[in-house]
């Protein structure tokens, strides 16, 4: 199976909002891990935070991400000012579907941007959403093992 993103991009901040809002556009899901922040580490930086505040402005924003374990999804909940979804068995479009429902959203004005073609770009194509692939947030300090399977992953990415 190969998969082609709308949007393949080096990080979220890359993110061409102006675009997306002309194209009707009025939702962002973010993948959490990697994407909105390091990988487990339950904070989001300054920098993301910023941008976040930016984005808010004229979309909603919500995080749909695979981790279960609970200590951590309550610790992101109490750094997080908008809903998120743990647990959410992406690529399966199950859950996502139920959390957009629950939040007046439809795939044809929704993005769901994620650093894994296999979870989070996959899901969204599911789903019937426009994709953005982003590289991982910490691409420059992960380490040689992490950086060659994400290589492989991109593999799937039809041109």
């Amino acid at each position: 199976m190969r998969l082609k993103p709308d949007y393949n991009l080096e990080s979220i901040y890359h993110i061409d909002l102006a675009e997306l809002k002309s194209l009707g556009i009025k939702a962002i899901l973010f993948d959490l891990d990697s994407t909105l922040m390091a990988s487990h580490a339950g904070c989001y930086s300054s920098e993301t935070l910023v941008w976040l505040e930016h984005v808010r402005k004229d979309f909603f924003i919500g995080v749909v991400s695979n981790n279960g374990d609970p200590a951590y999804t309550e610790k992101v909940r109490s750094v997080s000012d908008f809903p998120v979804l743990f647990d959410a068995k992406k690529p399966d479009p199950k859950l996502i579907r139920r959390f957009m429902h629950e939040h007046g959203l439809n795939a044809q004005n929704t993005v769901l941007a994620g650093d894994r073609p296999l979870t989070d770009i996959l899901c969204g194509k599911n789903l019937g959403c426009k994709t953005i692939l982003v590289d991982s947030i910490t691409a420059k300090t992960e380490n040689r093992l992490t950086r060659f399977v994400r290589k492989l992953e991109r593999l799937f990415i039809s041109d």
